[in-house]
């Protein structure tokens, strides 16, 4: 049998790579009886029965799964934010950020549209790379992109080669515009972004993986809410590397770092060793989760 994974399923049939091309797969009986769900990422087993079909004989169990996008066995998940036009919503990165953290998948922050800052800066005189600057110094691996001039695509498809990985962020950032940067030849259609709005129009309707730069990447429908995990109120605290490194030196080792005193992390807020921001959302994220706590 050969080994290989799924990219989607369309209309009764789905679709493998494996051994560098695409093959039709249909499924085996027991599969039907069983009435088990796929999802693109799946390492399957498959039985050749034709030029460019076959039939999907087994399933390996997953490493993990997201419900939004629906994909299976990610190993990393690209979050895409333009620099500017769209200005960045940091809010929904950090959601982002805890999804991702949460389904123990490595995160990638790519900003794009860095050629549109860097003309905007020259009339503005600022060199203000602040947002690019904090996560990284957090820890978390950030690429600043030009979709339009390639600088940094290299990097990116380095960090892709040999990887399942999905790309996730609003509308309007630039992930179509991203992908076929790292994928010549391969164009996905890229949405028209509106003057009035600032906001791109959704384009990409269903979640399937394609082959690009050497791995397989996901493109997925845009984002405009998103909502907690399920946790508890003392494990969102984990979800946040800079209040890892500190939470041991609170007073309290139950401290939600809100109310509590003696807080290591609301000491190191005042001194500017922790981003306001990156705490003011801590604060709404753990308030959502204490309610959420109550409904269950």
């Amino acid at each position: 049998m050969i080994e290989g994974v799924l990219l989607k399923g369309y209309g009764g049939f789905y679709y493998v790579y494996a051994e560098e091309r695409v093959w039709e797969c249909s499924l085996r009986g027991r599969f039907r009886v069983k009435d088990q769900d796929f999802l693109p990422g799946d390492r399957v087993k498959i039985l050749r029965e034709g030029e460019n079909k076959a039939t999907i004989e087994e399933v390996e169990p997953r490493r993990n799964a997201l419900i939004r996008p629906a994909i299976a066995n990610v190993d990393q998940a690209i979050l895409v934010f333009a620099m500017t036009s769209p200005k960045p919503d940091l809010n929904l990165l950090d959601r982002l950020l805890i999804q991702v953290t949460d389904a123990e998948i490595e995160p990638i922050l790519v900003f794009t549209k860095l050629d549109k800052f860097e003309e905007a800066a020259l009339t503005t005189g600022s060199k203000d790379h602040a947002i690019t600057d904090v996560y990284r110094q957090i820890g978390y691996t950030v690429f600043k992109v030009s979709n339009e001039t390639g600088q940094g695509i290299e990097e990116v498809s380095a960090r892709i080669t040999d990887k399942i990985s999905v790309l996730a962020g609003p509308s309007g950032s630039g992930k179509s515009s991203l992908f076929n940067a790292l994928s010549p030849g391969k164009k996905l259609k890229t949405g028209e972004l509106s003057l009035k709005s600032k906001r791109g129009r959704h384009t990409t309707r269903h979640v399937e993986l394609m082959v690009c730069a050497g791995g397989l990447v996901a493109d997925t429908p845009g984002f405009s809410s998103l909502f907690m995990p399920a946790m508890k109120r003392a494990e969102l605290a984990g979800c946040f590397p800079e209040f890892v490194a500190r939470r041991r030196q609170c007073r309290f080792s139950s401290c939600l770092h809100d109310k509590e005193p003696n807080c290591a992390i609301k000491a190191a807020l005042e001194t500017g060793e922790i981003s306001a921001a990156r705490y003011e959302h801590y604060l709404i994220f753990l308030k959502e989760v204490i309610e959420a706590e109550r409904r269950y």
